[in-house]
């Protein structure tokens, strides 16, 4: 937040797949897993905390042999030794240098109340931060989220909007889906329309954002004396589209009570 910082990165253009490299795919934990190991932690009584690894992606060691010219500027003529005395100082202080966060409060943009009786995750700043980002900090609220399509009315001018904006707003709400399951419907829904948004695309969206508006601090509550029991639900209707007259299905889960 506000401090310049560099990095020496190697540049991959002319590197070639099957030939310099083979998978890159670095694996990281979804968001389900993560509320997953939440929910048992509170069921458990486990106090969750938080620490971190210092440039963890430097630790690894590659297979494949990699030629790369030194950047001007990491010897000093005047200093020649102090890079690599720096780079020695580094790792006599340890292999791995790690730094304590206490309790788990702030992960991934989930805010974590650990409580007594159970635990507690929430997004409100950052629904905060999204209000500001598009400036509908101070726009009516809504009590629902979505409103089912009506069948569009001649009277009713439908244009194209700016995608990037509209995009834009769909990723920001997409991410909130983390503990906000009360609108994932209604983003899934706004979500299909990325290609060609209109103004009534755009009205659907911003519906969502009066929803936040008026229920900024909702989130998922998990007891820790709720019994461990995953409980699932669906359901459907018939033929409920206005385009294409196909059916929607739904479903929900539950972890606990």
């Amino acid at each position: 937040y506000g401090v310049p910082t560099g990095r020496v990165g190697v540049p991959t253009g002319r590197q070639k797949e099957g030939i310099d490299y083979d998978e890159v795919f670095a694996p990281v934990a979804r968001i389900e897993a993560i509320r997953l190991f939440l929910a048992f932690a509170s069921y458990m009584g486990f106090m969750v905390y938080q620490m971190d690894v210092k440039s963890a992606f430097l630790y690894g060691r590659i297979d494949e042999e990699v030629y790369v010219i030194q950047p001007k500027g990491f010897v000093d003529p005047q200093h020649p030794k102090k890079a690599w005395c720096d780079e020695f100082e580094a790792l006599m202080n340890g292999e791995f240098q790690m730094s304590t966060m206490g309790e788990l409060t702030f992960f991934l943009g989930l805010q974590v109340q650990q409580r007594p009786d159970g635990m507690f995750i929430s997004q409100d700043k950052y629904v905060q931060e999204i209000l500001n980002k598009f400036d509908l900090g101070s726009v009516k609220t809504s009590t629902t989220p979505y409103e089912a399509p009506k069948p569009k009315s001649n009277n009713k001018s439908d244009s194209l909007v700016n995608v990037h904006l509209y995009r834009s707003m769909i990723g920001s709400l997409m991410y909130l889906t983390a503990s906000r399951l009360d609108i994932m419907f209604a983003v899934s829904a706004c979500s299909r329309n990325q290609v060609t948004p209109t103004t009534l695309n755009l009205e659907a969206a911003g519906k969502i954002f009066k929803y936040l508006k008026g229920q900024p601090k909702l989130g998922l509550w998990y007891p820790r004396e709720s019994p461990f029991v995953f409980e699932a639900y669906s359901d459907s209707d018939y033929a409920g589209a206005n385009k294409d007259r196909k059916s929607t299905t739904g479903g929900c889960q539950f972890l606990g009570r």
